[in-house]
């Protein structure tokens, strides 16, 4: 059954960036697949905002910044444990910069995360403490766009932590499955679809969204 698209939804688009692609940094499996079917989904929402990871050098995310650590090492930090991950979406460099074949004009907002250099950031809604907003809620609710559809990478971190803070501060939400790539680490693309699953998180092919 199709959904149709209404003035109060938007489209939420996680982190289509170099790094995340073939030949990034940090690569998800077929990450560039995603763009042509993001592209066609944005046409079809009046509302859309991008994502985009934006580390310092030297964040503490990345391994190189944990002597004698390696990429998909786990650590524990303040705010508990840290996947360790390659230096990846650095300000200001090509890695971080959206892929040159996303092409969504009408974006209304690009919302940078990670930015800080001692907490890592997965949602858009929150950084990895937990406790630090982006003010993407607020910024919804102003504008009283209630239900949120999210595409991008990585389907099993930044998709799913996205999906969940919404999820949890109230909005109906809807994950495009087929406008997402997952890392799958240690399982972890499994273990987002259980929680999406207990969340009431729905998911559902692009072309149920018109």
């Amino acid at each position: 059954m199709a959904t149709t698209i209404g003035e109060s939804d938007v489209l939420l688009v996680v982190d289509v960036q170099n790094d995340f692609c073939p030949n990034g940094n940090l690569p998800v499996p077929h990450g560039d697949e995603v763009v042509p079917t993001i592209n066609r989904l944005a046409g079809r929402f009046r509302h859309v905002v991008l994502t985009q990871d934006w580390h310092p050098p030297g964040h503490h995310s990345f391994a190189s910044s944990h002597s004698g650590k390696r990429p998909f090492d786990i650590v524990t930090v303040a705010y508990g444990q840290q996947i360790l991950w390659p230096d990846h979406c650095v300000q200001g460099t090509t890695g971080a910069q959206f892929h040159d074949g996303l092409q969504i004009p009408h974006a209304e907002l690009v919302l940078r995360k990670g930015f800080r250099s001692t907490i890592d950031s997965y949602s858009a809604f929150y950084e990895n403490d937990r406790k630090t907003p982006t003010g993407l809620v607020g910024y919804l609710r102003e504008r009283g766009l209630t239900r949120i559809f999210v595409a991008g990478l990585a389907f099993d971190f930044c998709v799913r932590y996205s999906a969940e803070d919404a999820r949890r501060e109230g909005f109906s939400v809807t994950v495009i499955e087929d406008a997402c790539r997952g890392i799958d680490v240690e399982g972890s693309v499994a273990a987002t679809r259980e929680s999406f699953a207990a969340l009431g998180i729905a998911t559902a092919p692009a072309d149920a969204v018109d």
